[in-house]
């Protein structure tokens, strides 16, 4: 299955990423299928080709979460975002909860 997703580019603690499709379950590093964009988190500017996102989506590719409302925000894709819902980070079984002292 194909998926749009982001792949990091770019220095340490400077991100930058590439809007790419590639198969849902392959590693970053793998050769994606086609170039879509970029985006530059330490900007916060985008350069996407709106028509080949639409395409994708049209035929199938499914964008993942961070993507989906991304593309939202851009305006490239009709709807709500997507609440993104993160782990709990487990407490260590020694340390006691600083609420109850």
């Amino acid at each position: 299955m194909l998926a749009i997703k982001l792949q990091r580019i770019g220095r340490k603690h400077q991100p930058s990423y590439r809007l790419v499709v590639a198969e849902k379950r392959s590693k970053m590093i793998a050769p994606p299928v086609e170039d879509l964009g970029a985006y530059n988190a330490f900007t916060k500017k985008s350069t996407i080709d709106k028509e080949r996102v639409s395409y994708w989506v049209g035929v199938g590719a499914q964008p993942t979460i961070t993507v989906h409302n991304f593309l939202v925000k851009e305006g490239i894709i009709k709807g709500a975002k997507i609440a993104v819902k993160m782990k709990k980070k487990a407490a260590a079984p020694g340390a006691a909860p600083a609420a109850a002292a």
